[in-house]
């Protein structure tokens, strides 16, 4: 029976070189990057891992999942570097033993975006919370994509913000949709809703029809990405060398370089921000 890091490995998309034709590939130069989808679908390890592997010869491979998933399958040891957005959930993680440090890698922000006839009445506005209220009060549908991501974790943030409770709203107005960003946001445009995403995936989206950036530039739209290794001492079958060299990589002037040169239509979609040395 295949183990669950194997599994893992045969799961993990396709991304740059983690591309993956066979168990062969499973090698003792390779690791498991338990990440979110919003790094993954912007296409931003297409861009960094040739760049990794052609100076180290490690190849790495992506698990694209959301947040809260990716979390849990570090936890299980299915992975050796965990690259994820929800800080609060980063820092227990590390906390609980299962990885660390836990270090900021990079940022970028979320928006809401919504259909052009805009019945809430938010477009051009930059306070989230207010404009969560708004949405809700007009009972705009709204979808989201419940599934425990950082995206869905932030969601929730701000409608505690708002104080509203979107129980009352389930099903009616405020549409869960249990998928990933992408997904959410082919589905959202597709009802006339509005959503949450991260700038990153709308830059990269491309079914965007006719919708537009309804809210954006409120400081609490702030989107921190972190890197921690995964603690070797509860998972023995991380491998710690490996994985260290690419949690080193990502944070050194070179990695951060990386991360800053990467856009698409001529705009930047990650800035790093590591601590400096």
């Amino acid at each position: 029976m295949m183990s669950s890091r194997l599994l893992s490995v045969l799961a993990a998309a396709a991304v740059g070189t983690g591309a993956l034709f066979g168990v062969a590939q499973a090698d003792d130069k390779s690791i498991i990057v338990q990440s979110t989808t919003s790094t993954a679908n912007s296409g931003l390890y297409d861009h960094l891992l040739p760049i990794f592997k052609e100076k180290t010869g490690i190849t790495v491979n992506v698990v694209a999942v959301g947040t809260g998933q990716a979390i849990k399958n570090a936890q299980n040891c299915d992975g050796d570097v965990l690259l994820v957005h929800a800080k609060a959930s980063e820092e227990k993680f590390v906390a609980e033993g299962y990885g660390g440090p836990r270090t900021d890698l990079m940022y970028n922000d979320f928006i809401i975006v919504g259909p052009p006839s805009d019945p809430a009445g938010v477009a051009g506005t930059s306070d989230a919370a207010a404009a969560m209220k708004k949405i809700a009060g007009a009972n705009s549908l709204f979808a989201s994509r419940g599934d425990d991501s950082g995206t869905h974790k932030k969601e929730k943030a701000l409608w505690k913000a708002a104080g509203v409770d979107t129980a009352a709203g389930s099903g009616k107005w405020y549409r869960e949709t249990g998928s990933g960003m992408g997904a959410t946001l082919n589905a959202g445009i597709g009802m006339g809703a509005y959503v949450l995403t991260d700038r990153a995936t709308w830059i990269s989206f491309k079914n965007k029809g006719d919708y537009k950036i309804a809210v954006e530039g409120d400081k609490s739209l702030f989107n921190q990405y972190g890197v921690i290794l995964v603690n070797k001492e509860k998972c023995p079958s991380v491998k710690a060398d490996l994985g260290q060299s690419f949690v080193d990589w990502l944070l050194s002037g070179e990695g951060q370089k990386a991360i800053a040169s990467f856009k698409l239509d001529e705009q930047q979609l990650f800035f790093p921000n590591a601590p400096t040395s």
